[in-house]
């Protein structure tokens, strides 16, 4: 997580830090909450699906992502998902090798491949929702009533 805390850092970086526009110390007390809810998210699901015995996150977000855009190019949902292509290429042939996707050489690309779902990717993606909801009900609903999921919803839409 990027923090923006001057006070924190070395004199001679906090002097050109203080030089540059400088947010509204509630712009920043912002700022770091959303990374800690993110962070804190991140954390309750991953817990929940390693309590169950099941995958990474990081492959229900994979699966997820082919699931709702079909099959397509890994540079796509690279883009989609905001992962590092070293890391997607590690993870969908781990993928792979466990029967959840196929990897195809792309029609008309011959150095291109697509990427899909395979039918045990979709059953453990389904088999993940459980575990993945609960994080979500813990860390959401749980703590916010409708009006409110309603409100923070239309904020982050604002910054996303």
């Amino acid at each position: 997580m990027h923090r923006h805390r001057p006070e924190l850092l070395p004199a001679p970086s906090r002097r050109i830090i203080m030089g540059m526009t400088k947010p509204a110390a509630i712009t920043l007390l912002a700022w770091d909450r959303l990374l800690d809810a993110g962070a804190r998210a991140m954390r309750a699901a991953r817990r929940e699906l390693k309590r169950a015995g099941l995958p990474p996150l990081e492959w229900y977000d994979i699966l997820a992502a082919i699931d709702r855009r079909g099959p397509g190019r890994p540079r796509d949902l690279q883009a989609y998902l905001g992962i590092e292509q070293y890391n997607l290429s590690r993870l969908l042939s781990r993928m792979e090798r466990a029967g959840l996707v196929t990897i195809m050489p792309c029609p008309g690309d011959a150095r291109g491949q697509i990427v899909d779902l395979t039918p045990a990717g979709r059953e453990q993606r389904a088999a993940m929702w459980p575990a993945y909801s609960t994080a979500i009900h813990h860390t959401m609903e749980s703590r916010l009533d409708s009006d409110e999921r309603i409100q923070l919803a239309g904020m982050l839409e604002k910054v996303a």
